[in-house]
């Protein structure tokens, strides 16, 4: 595993060719990515450090050899013995869940599905089509109902276009998968290759109707406003608007649809014509999604697929595989215990400082923006000023995770599908209400951020908040290299071409001036052309599909640049070698493959090197000429904010 060291050795001789590899160069000599996992470095090598932190911690308390007086993460500590007794899960095999099995598999008929549809979806079954409740993107003070498409079994709608070579291997892998699980279930053969293959071609049948990854990186696109009377005229076949109003126990006046060619075709996909096939669907997704909390064989045999995805050659250790199922399930006890313990006030008072530091620099680059009009100028200030700041973790624990008690009688199964129902019940139960802004959709352990558009707030969990992205023992330009192109970074999402749709209070609504958006879209272009087609060892960048973080890693990169400047101790050449330096990773050749397809974000690769040549500093730090790897002529350089 890498481990990040500030005073890496640095080629020197290649800086002007090759920052990325300058870098990290040395350290991706002698990298190891852990068998069980896909990747290693950068925001991987933190993760990795917190998993052996608690992992140590939460095993004192595992023996008794530590307690705690939280009641909660004493529940916790009682679900991970639960689901750390693999004697236990393999003693039970299938037995726990194959009433849930049966269940499905006894349906005759449409009518009959539709009845069950509440259970089953309670349940955490599959559907042809999904129901949830999220902020409506017009009015985020209050929440709508909302329709969404069905999860493919290929990563995309792309993977089943002719010609695609990683579809087959993918799917064989898949099909094998299955046919162990339903071996290992107990089911007879022919069972299991005719139930395999009706849910392979109803899968497939669902395709065609489903956006791409790109489309769906335009999220401003999904919001397409339905009656329930139109939306229940969707289908023939399905009783929508009953089951709508069963899911929120009330009647919704609207439903926002977010893919409306699929639900246009909803007739054709389920009918009584493709029932079979769609039961058989639900049958197989159910037998593959369960796998993770029964046995151990059906744990490792149901995450082949998942492995042959990432490119990891080992199954995590039962060790582990139970660390991360407990700590998936308790994710806000878990993270407001690390940060507790071991995230410091002094080191959240100076991130908080920094984050408004980014923000002034922002305000008075909007302020001096020479292409926008004072009218969107004037607004753009005013949504930055009311962006909300979220540093470290939560005030109080999200009151969903007191209700989590656990059943030391029950089975693993048993205990998941009561809080899967819990979930869902808390879930559906806040149509009608107004919104809680202040909910984190990342607990404090997780390595990440996040800006969410519709409440306008940025977010920075506990865990990413030390080096090399953030470190009191690293001098402030280090700083501003890495914590601080993040901070910048979320706060540029406000700005990018999808938050830009947002207003200061999240609704959706264009407040930009005809010509200013023009201007904007053309800027934006650029962004999407200076990606479009760059070569990895994975094949070529689709610029459109990840233009979204490029613009907000440029805007990052360049307002922390304007804030390390700032400071008495700049070292502007620390600052470019730690944003180089907090992009290193290694990883498997079939994660990167995965991620050109799906992933709104460019290769780390890409994003360590390119956006440095698009700021005139860099070429006077390193004294970068024509001629040199890492020279970008002016009039290709691209700038937003």
């Amino acid at each position: 595993m890498g481990v990040f060291i500030l005073s890496d050795t640095i080629n020197t001789a290649l800086l002007k060719d090759d920052l990325y590899q300058a870098v990290n160069g040395e350290w991706l000599k002698t990298a190891q990515i852990p068998a069980d996992k896909a990747t290693t470095g950068g925001f991987a090598d933190l993760a990795d450090q917190i998993e052996e932190t608690l992992m140590r911690d939460f095993g004192e308390l595992l023996d008794g050899t530590a307690t705690t007086d939280d009641q909660y993460l004493q529940e916790f500590v009682k679900y991970y013995r639960i689901v750390a007794d693999f004697k236990q899960r393999d003693a039970a095999g299938f037995s726990p869940v194959k009433q849930s099995l049966d269940q499905i598999a006894q349906l005759t008929d449409l009518a009959d599905w539709q009845a069950h549809l509440y259970d089953l979806t309670m349940s955490g079954n599959a559907s042809p089509f999904e129901l949830y409740v999220g902020p409506d993107m017009k009015d985020t003070q209050h929440y709508a109902l909302n329709a969404e498409v069905p999860s493919l079994i290929l990563p995309d709608k792309t993977y089943y276009e002719d010609g695609n070579e990683q579809a087959d291997a993918l799917l064989a892998v898949y099909s094998q998968m299955v046919l162990k699980l339903f071996k290992l279930a107990g089911y007879e053969d022919d069972f299991a290759k005719a139930t395999l293959e009706g849910a392979l071609k109803f899968d497939r049948s669902l395709a065609p109707y489903e956006k791409d990854s790109t489309e769906r990186a335009d999220y401003a696109k999904d919001y397409n406003r339905y009656t329930l009377e139109d939306f229940s005229q969707l289908s023939s076949n399905i009783d929508l608007a009953g089951f709508a109003k069963q899911l929120i126990n009330a009647t919704p006046d609207q439903v926002i649809v977010s893919e409306p060619k699929f639900y246009a075709a909803l007739d054709d996909l389920v009918n009584d014509q493709t029932f079979t096939d769609m039961k058989n669907w639900l049958f197989v997704k159910r037998l593959v999604g369960t796998s993770g909390l029964l046995s151990d064989e059906a744990r490792i045999v149901g995450g082949e697929y998942g492995r042959a995805l990432s490119g990891s050659k080992e199954p995590k250790s039962q060790q582990k595989s139970a660390y991360y199922f407990a700590t998936g399930q308790f994710s806000q006890v878990v993270g407001l215990y690390y940060a507790h313990k071991y995230f410091g006030e002094a080191a959240k008072k100076d991130v908080q400082q920094m984050v408004e530091k980014m923000v002034a620099v922002y305000q008075h680059r909007l302020a001096n923006n020479d292409w926008l009009s004072a009218d969107t100028k004037k607004k753009a200030v005013t949504k930055l000023s009311t962006l909300g700041i979220q540093v470290g973790y939560p005030d109080e624990l999200d009151p969903l995770y007191k209700k989590f008690v656990v059943d030391p009688t029950e089975s693993l199964y048993e205990n998941d599908e009561r809080f899967t129902k819990i979930v869902l019940a808390d879930h559906y139960s806040r149509w009608g209400k107004e919104v809680d802004r202040t909910r984190w959709e990342m607990p404090a352990h997780m390595v990440n951020a996040y800006y969410n558009p519709q409440f306008n707030v940025i977010v920075f969990p506990a865990a990413i908040l030390q080096a090399p992205f953030y470190s009191l023992n690293q001098n402030s330009s280090e700083n501003y290299g890495g914590i601080g192109a993040v901070i910048a970074h979320e706060i540029s999402h406000a700005f990018d071409n999808n938050g830009a749709q947002f207003d200061e209070v999240g609704n959706l609504h264009n407040w930009w001036t005809e010509d200013d958006m023009k201007h904007f879209k053309a800027l934006a272009q650029e962004e999407i052309d200076q990606f479009d087609g760059l070569e990895t060892p994975a094949g070529k960048v689709n610029g459109k599909l990840v233009v979204s973080e490029n613009i907000a890693d440029a805007g990052g990169l360049s307002c922390a640049l304007a804030a390390a400047k700032g400071e008495d101790d700049v070292d502007l050449k620390a600052f470019f070698l730690n944003w180089s330096r907090i992009w290193r990773m290694k990883s498997s050749l079939e994660r990167e493959k995965l991620l050109l397809s799906i992933d709104v974000h460019s290769p780390n690769v890409l994003r360590a090197n390119v956006q440095p040549k698009n700021l005139t500093e860099f070429y006077e730090v390193f004294d970068i000429k024509p001629g040199d790897g890492m020279y970008l002529p002016e009039d290709q350089r691209v700038n937003i904010w």
